[in-house]
């Protein structure tokens, strides 16, 4: 079912990778984002730093649909990367943009320079002007189209969540920032279909919509017996949401009745990303940390989700995943990217679809 095309070292440890979606879907960019802890000299153990340094790169990689070869471009040295998206082009003459938040408690945005193939970085925005203490991490980041601008959440390890507008002119603002969950907010997801409602999903185990008019919590969720890791509004059936959480459950839930999910399916291993395919929306890919890749199918009518096959080729914390945009091929295969932690493998795979 699953077939190998290409294994990468990625030298530092492996966690988010991102196919370019919006462009020309052909054209077959994607970036891997990595994060490193600094080993520490044993020679100098008493000048030793309480909290080890994390540093991180981000890849630019050209996948050849033709000829299935693929191409590092760039690499860049930056800060630990937690998170990354694609952001679309403001318009039609302007290039894509590329976001990252990073252990320093920043966002980093890059444009994509497409003639040259390479990444300009464009913007630094801290989300602590002033942190006491330590900063925060930045965790998770999604993004949406608000008329000319976009707007972004982005959570944190303190538990907040930020709320920024980037503009066509390359500048990040801040709207607002706001403490939302005890612990470390894994994860953030603007709602796909009501743009005032922002989701978040904590260590404290819990789910939670914040509509953005009123700065007020719509609703708590506590049906996940772990921490919430990810969370993802689906992309064609409204008030569906999924959630993944450490306790090992994909969830399917209908926004309107939260008491308990439509349906659950036990992965294994803990849940930490979900992405469906850009073409076949209810074809999910998720990134079961401890145990492998999987591949599930949503019907949204019955409700009810299957588990249609595993990817087993990384031997580490399975973190990054996502589709290529590529259509399906003639033997019915789809083009996939993954990597893992401990290992710094990154992996470009096909899986052939039976339906």
């Amino acid at each position: 079912m699953f077939t190998t095309l290409h294994s990468e070292d990625t030298e530092y440890s492996a966690d988010s990778v991102e196919w370019l979606h919006q462009d020309d879907p052909a054209a077959g960019f994607f970036a891997c984002g990595t994060y490193q802890l600094v080993q520490e000299d044993p020679e100098c153990a008493e000048k030793a730093s309480p909290k080890r340094p994390r540093k991180g790169r981000v890849y630019l990689y050209h996948f050849e649909t033709t000829n299935s070869s693929l191409e590092r471009l760039q690499s860049i040295e930056t800060a630990a990367i937690l998170d990354m998206k694609w952001l679309p082009a403001c318009s039609d003459d302007s290039d894509s943009h590329l976001a990252t938040v990073n252990s320093l408690g920043q966002l980093e945005i890059y444009e994509f320079l497409k003639d040259q193939r390479q990444l300009k970085k464009q913007t630094c925005f801290a989300l602590e002007e002033e942190p006491q203490g330590e900063s925060a991490l930045a965790l998770a980041l999604d993004w949406r189209k608000a008329e000319q601008d976009i707007q972004l959440a982005i959570s944190d390890s303190k538990g907040g969540l930020n709320l920024l507008r980037y503009s066509p002119q390359g500048e990040a603002i801040r709207e607002r920032s706001w403490l939302s969950h005890g612990f470390e907010a894994w994860t953030c997801a603007f709602d796909r279909w009501c743009s005032h409602l922002l989701y978040s999903g904590g260590d404290d185990m819990l789910l939670m919509a914040h509509d953005l008019r009123t700065e007020q919590r719509a609703w708590t969720n506590r049906a996940h017996m772990a921490g919430v890791t990810c969370l993802l509004g689906h992309p064609t059936h409204e008030n569906l949401l999924l959630t993944g959480s450490y306790d090992e459950q994909l969830r399917l839930f209908d926004t309107r009745a939260m008491k308990r999910p439509l349906a659950e399916l036990n992965l294994g291993g803990g849940i930490w990303r979900l992405k469906p395919h850009p073409a076949y929306p209810d074809l999910m890919l998720v990134a079961c940390m401890y145990t492998n890749f999987s591949l599930v199918e949503i019907d949204a009518k019955d409700p009810n989700l299957s588990l249609l096959g595993t990817y087993e080729e990384h031997k580490s914390i399975c973190y990054g995943a996502d589709w290529a945009p590529f259509p399906k091929k003639d033997d019915g295969s789809l083009t996939m990217a993954t990597c893992s932690f401990y290992d710094h493998k990154l992996c470009v795979s096909r899986v052939k679809i039976s339906k």
